[in-house]
């Protein structure tokens, strides 16, 4: 990237931090605005920001891959999953396998150049979900605790969930992995992320609580003490061969649970650090992968994202609560929120690095698009939807009701 790109993007967060509060009445989301900023900058628009060579740059990769880490490890650290056990288990365990599935479906039928294991990617990559687009859905507390709980939960874990996934089918469709290695992959991706997210995420906690209560450690370099936990995580693992973002999850949950009620609050660099990426991030998304995907999208691409965030989402949400006596409105509240965003896009420049995929391009395209269709669409209904649930449950909501029951549990 140019200078003159650094201090556009400057600028950028500069300008939304003068207005954030002023518009936050509004249904207007960051992501929606530093999209739009990212489009602004384009090739084919004012040019600042450009793509090289027709390939993410790798100093756009970092900026992904590193934003999604601490975000996983800063999400991760804060969660609580005894009490949401219930609903997120539903959640990932059938209908995250069940989108996959269904997404897999969808391309194979819409897009007869795939390959088996090019359309599986599709639906590898567009499944984890990304709470941050719609923030009031996740916020509004007058929606039951476990539903906003639940649904941010499922957003930290999806990721970590779907990585082994895609690594497996990218290897599968450029031939570099046999069917009978598959379980290997997943046991060496998942397993070597575990212990090594476990072990520095426990061994950060240890040191760090140990440092405050003798006085070693001040409030400033306590929070910086996090971002470092989370690169550490993230690089060990990567260099091991495990998955990074496993690592900086699992690491983020083992530091979260150690340091609970044992260490003053020191995740506010981390979250803030997390949240100014984030937007920079949907910004360079917008420049450098949707612009370009504006312009090659066909009507079969757009009908697959439509079909990504609505048929693929919603359907397998129904499916994994069935039993609950969830109705209508519970089940549409947790189908339509699913908003894909910034995983979907860093499993995308996954695919880009590799090759030997004949349909990098299409895939990258389906995936900028499904992700742009989301940012608005989801930005759009969020703070709506949140306040029309609310209004239907506080009239309707009965305890034989799964939403009911799980607001009843978390009071």
């Amino acid at each position: 990237m140019t200078e003159w790109a650094v201090v556009y993007m400057g600028a950028c967060v500069l300008g939304w931090a003068l207005i954030e509060r002023r518009v936050a009445s509004l249904p207007i989301t960051a992501p929606m605005v530093f999209v739009a900023l990212g489009l602004l900058a384009s090739t084919d628009v004012l040019g600042i920001i450009q793509l090289e060579a027709g390939r993410v740059s790798s100093d756009i990769k970092i900026v992904l891959e590193g934003t999604l880490a601490l975000v996983l490890f800063s999400g991760a650290a804060a969660l609580r999953l005894r009490r949401n056990a219930a609903l997120t288990n539903r959640l990932l365990g059938v209908g995250l396998p069940l989108t996959i599935a269904v997404t897999w479906v969808i391309a194979l039928v819409l897009f007869g150049e795939f390959s088996i294991w090019e359309a599986a990617i599709v639906g590898a990559i567009v499944a984890p979900t990304d709470a941050a687009l719609g923030k009031a859905v996740i916020s509004n507390p007058r929606v039951p605790r476990r539903i906003r709980t639940s649904l941010d939960v499922e957003s930290g874990l999806n990721d970590g969930i779907s990585l082994p996934f895609v690594l497996v089918f990218i290897a599968l469709a450029e031939g570099s992995l046999a069917e009978g290695d598959i379980i290997d992959t997943f046991v060496r991706s998942i397993g070597v992320a575990a212990v090594v997210g476990l072990g520095v995420g426990l061994a950060a906690a240890w040191l760090q609580v140990r440092a405050e209560r003798a006085g070693w450690m001040g409030p400033s370099w306590s929070r910086i003490a996090v971002v470092a936990t989370a690169l550490i995580a993230f690089a060990t693992s990567d260099q091991l061969g495990g998955s990074g973002f496993i690592a900086c999850f699992v690491g983020g949950l083992s530091y979260g649970q150690a340091t609970r009620d044992r260490l003053a609050a020191n995740d506010a660099l981390i979250n803030d650090l997390g949240d100014v990426l984030v937007q920079v991030s949907f910004l360079l998304l917008g420049a450098v992968v949707i612009a370009p995907a504006l312009g090659a999208a066909s009507w079969q691409i757009w009908l697959m994202a439509v079909l990504a965030i609505t048929v693929a989402r919603i359907g397998p949400v129904a499916l994994s609560l069935i039993g609950t006596h969830a109705r209508g409105p519970t089940i549409a509240y947790l189908g339509w929120f699913g908003p894909r965003g910034l995983a979907t896009i860093v499993f995308a420049v996954l695919v880009v690095s590799e090759r030997q995929i004949p349909s990098t391009g299409l895939i990258v395209t389906i995936a900028a698009i499904t992700v742009f269709l989301s940012v608005y669409a989801h930005g759009l209904t969020a703070g709506i939807g949140a306040n029309r649930y609310a209004d239907w449950f506080e009239a309707n909501g009965r305890p034989t009701d799964f939403a009911a029951q799980l607001s009843e549990d978390s009071s």
